[in-house]
C-alpha cells in the first residue's frame, strides 16, 4: 500500500485489511503517488490518502473491505480496482468515536 508519507488512517485501513484477509500488508510512505496512481489508472478525481495493489488490483482510499473481497473473487471483466474518493467518516480507517458515518458510493 502506497499512502500519503506518515498518514495515520492508512495505518488503521492496513490494519484492517491485514486481520480481514490474513496478509502482510507493505505500507510505503510515498512522496510521489500522484505519479504512482497515474500508473495504475486511478482518476485524479477519485484521489484519497492511499493506494493498494492486492492480486492485480488496485484499490484507491477507504474502499471497504466486503467490496473488496467480492472484486478479488469475482475478477469481473474490464474491472482493474476500485475508489473511494476522499476520506469519508466512517469508512475502514476513517472511523471515529462519536462521529456519524457519511455515506458514499
Amino acid at each position: 500500500m502506497h499512502r500519503d508519507p506518515g498518514c495515520p488512517c492508512c495505518e488503521k485501513w492496513a490494519q484492517q485489511v491485514k486481520a480481514q484477509f490474513g496478509r502482510a500488508v507493505r505500507v510505503v510512505d510515498d512522496a510521489n503517488r500522484p505519479a504512482f496512481m497515474k500508473a495504475r489508472g486511478v482518476p485524479q478525481d477519485l484521489a484519497s490518502c492511499h493506494t493498494a495493489i492486492i492480486d492485480g488490483m488496485t484499490f484507491e482510499g477507504h474502499v471497504p473491505i466486503a467490496d473488496m473481497k467480492r472484486a478479488l473473487a469475482t475478477h469481473p471483466k474490464g474491472v482493474t480496482g476500485l475508489a473511494v474518493a476522499g476520506m469519508p467518516m466512517g469508512s475502514p480507517g476513517m472511523e471515529m468515536p462519536g462521529m456519524k458515518a457519511q455515506a458514499y458510493v
